[in-house]
This record gives C-alpha cells, structure tokens and sequence, in this order.
C-alpha cells in the first residue's frame, strides 16, 4: 500500500468522527446523534466503514461488492426509517462527499504532493463508486419513503419539487411512481371557500391523482392572499410546445398561443369543482421547461385571480393569458407587457402586417374598404391576415384577435414602444 492510502488508513477514525460532528452542527434533524448514543455509534460505524473500503478498493480500481451496496442501501433505508426529510438526506450526501474529498487533499499535504500517481487512481476510483454508492444509498431510502409516505403526499411533494426547480424531483418521481416529462403546463384552480373538510378535501386529491396520473398539490391559504378562503390546486400537466409557438418569433413569451393548454385539464378541473362543490376559476400556462415552472406558476396565479368565478355546474374551462390579458395590463402586471411585445415582434416577417391590421380594424373587419385603403388587391389582404395566423397562432377575425391584436397594434404604431 502506497504511502497515500496508508495515510488516509491512518486517518480514516478521525475523519469519521469528523463527519459525525458535522452532521450534527449543520444538519438539524442529525443534532439527536449527540444524545442517541446507538444511532450515533452506527453512523460512526457505517463512516469508518466506507473509509476503510475506499483504502481496500481504490488502489486496484476494484468496484464495491453487491455486498458493499447492500450495506450502503441499508444505510439509506435506516434513515428514511427514522423520519429523515429529502432535504436533509441531500445535505448528508454533499457532506459526505465534500468531507472525501477534504480528506484526500489533507492526505496528500501530508505527503507534501508526493505520490500523484496514487492521487489520481483514488480519485478516478472516487467518482464512478461514489456515485454508484449514492445510487445505492437513494435506493434504500425511496424504498422505504414510499412505504412510509401516503400517496397523495409523495405526489405533492413531487410537485412541489419541479415547481422550486429541486433537483430531487427525479427521485421524488420514482418514489411517486411517476415519469418526469421536459415541459409541464401549470394550471391554478382557485378555491376562495374553504373546502367541508381537510380529509374530504385530500380524499378528492387523490382520487384525481390516481384518475390523470400528474402531479397535483393543494396550496391552502397562501400568505398575503388575504382573508380565511379556501385556496389553491396546482395541477402540472405534461405537455409539449405547440407547432405554432415553433414557428413564431424567437424567444416567444409564454402563452403565445391560447389554445396549447392540454386536453385533460378542462376534465380534471371540471372534476375538482364538481366533487367539492364550490365555484372556481382557473389559470393555464402553456406548457413550459423545466427551468421555468416557478415562473409559468407565477403567471397561472395571477391568470387564476382575475379569472371570473364559475360554479361546478356550468361546463368549467381553464382561463390563458389570452383570456385575461386585459384585466392583468390594468394591474399593470410586466409579463402581459412583455407578451403583447412578442406577439408585435412575430408579425415582424409579415410584409407590413401591423400596417394591414390596423386598416382591417380601423375598417371594422370589412375587407373591400381595409384593402383600398392599403391599396392592395382584396386577395392580398387575406393572404396578409393568413400570415398572421401563421405566426401568432392568433386569428385576426376572432374575438381573442381582435382584443389581443388591436391592442398589439395600437401599442406598436405609438410610441410606448417606441
């Protein structure tokens, strides 16, 4: 054994007991190692252990044992057993794994950089055994998550993840059972009354989770959003980016098009107020990233609190930007702003498809007056307003086209944004 596995040998006690004390000063829910001497001593154990292995192991590059990794599971299982949260679980493991590494530096100091031969066959040892350790270790503690954790909350919790962008999610979908896709659309169900009963209310949750298959959670009474109402359903529903946004302008702000929100929110909302009983109102992003989910939930609340409230008994609809566009510019509210700019800036193409536009509104939507007035061909006209179609995925004669493209021209034919 060379002189840098003998130190980390030598060492492998001290860190240990290093790694325990940390757990217990930067982890709060570990602080009861302190006074639970058996959990104390078994995680002393466990971290000796894995020490040693790496001394065994790394200077032939062998892999850890299917027993290794049972012991390593067992581990993980034992703290979701003792009522461990995700959170805390992910900072053992960057503990653990910041304290390897420390450990490996101060050994080699202490060899005075000698031996770098044996520096980099620990740490090309390190990396696929680390994470073939962790592998092991999530394992175990999402086998017995889900045992322990009702449905409905690993569903909730699993929304909750992708909606702050945590990097636990994939976890949290294997736990829930679920498939993580690469863009949800978010929807908001406003409740203001307070639903009959919190056991009521769970029970109609899950009963939607386990009929549409999605991450749903219940927001009740969020701060700030005033008096003792009900709340708020979030409803993530896997979709894709419509053809239309595609061919739009780049970087096209959300909701371009109203009609990307999916098939089955319409039921699944439609669902949820009929069980609880209770007019709601809806708000729909269209599908988005990843990356950007707390921002599409930020513009679904605020598309759900200006939509209009409809009892369970009228046939329910999700509101879109497009919907409410109207009602958010007076809040003055800067996404709706910024939208109605993308909407200009595809139309941008078009051969002076703003210009046409305005004649066609001026003119009331009649044809023969709009094109003398462009002095083009009626025909022409039509093509015109087909390529606003085409690129906004709005149409110019519909009610949603004349509100959202007047508006549109109007603010790109002054100055405001000039």
């Amino acid at each position: 054994m060379g002189s840098l596995f003998g130190e980390l040998a030598r060492q492998a006690t001290a860190n240990a007991r290093r790694e325990v004390e940390t757990y217990v000063r930067e982890i709060p829910e570990l602080g009861s190692l302190d006074v639970n001497s058996r959990a104390r001593a078994e995680t002393l154990e466990y971290s000796v252990w894995f020490r040693h292995r790496t001394v065994e192991l790394a200077p032939e590059n062998d892999v850890l044992t299917e027993d290794d990794l049972g012991y390593i599971t067992s581990m993980g299982a034992s703290r979701a057993g003792s009522g461990m949260s995700l959170e805390s679980r992910q900072r053992v493991l960057r503990v653990h794994t910041a304290l390897m590494l420390r450990e490996i530096n101060e050994a080699t100091e202490a060899q005075r950089g000698g031996h770098v031969e044996e520096l980099m066959r620990i740490m090309s040892w390190f990396a696929p055994q680390g994470e073939r350790g962790i592998g092991a270790y999530r394992e175990g503690f999402v086998t017995v998550m889900r045992r322990q954790m009702p449905y409905v909350e690993q569903v909730a919790l699993l929304a909750r993840s992708l909606l702050v962008e945590d990097a636990a999610a994939e976890e949290l979908a294997l736990v829930a059972g679920m498939e993580l896709a690469d863009h949800y659309a978010v929807t908001v169900i406003r409740v203001p009354d307070r639903p009959a009963g919190d056991r009521d209310l769970e029970n109609e949750i899950e009963a939607l989770v386990k009929r549409y298959g999605v991450p749903v959670t219940w927001y009740p009474e969020r701060v700030g959003g005033g008096g003792g109402g009900g709340g708020e359903l979030i409803v993530l529903v896997p979709g894709v980016v419509g053809a239309a946004r595609l061919h739009a302008a780049p970087d096209p702000a959300p909701d371009l098009v109203p009609d990307l929100v999916p098939d089955l929110v319409p039921d699944l909302l439609q669902d949820f107020a009929q069980a609880l009983g209770r007019p709601c109102a809806a708000g729909s992003t269209a599908a988005a990233p990843l990356s950007e989910l707390s921002g599409a939930l930020d513009r679904a609340r605020r598309i759900s609190r200006a939509a209009p409230l409809r009892r369970a008994s009228t046939r329910l609809r999700p509101h879109t930007l497009a919907d409410v566009f109207v009602e958010l510019t007076v809040a003055d509210v800067p996404f709706v702003d910024e939208w109605l700019r993308t909407v200009a800036r595809s139309l941008r193409p078009g051969p002076d498809l703003l210009v046409t536009l305005d004649a066609y509104y001026r003119h009331d939507m009649n044809r023969g007056p709009a094109a003398t007035a462009l002095n083009v061909h009626p025909r022409t006209l039509d093509y015109r307003l087909r390529r606003v179609r085409e690129l906004t995925g709005i149409d110019p004669g519909s009610t949603h086209g004349v509100r959202i493209l007047s508006s549109v021209v109007a603010l790109s034919l002054s100055r405001a944004w000039s």
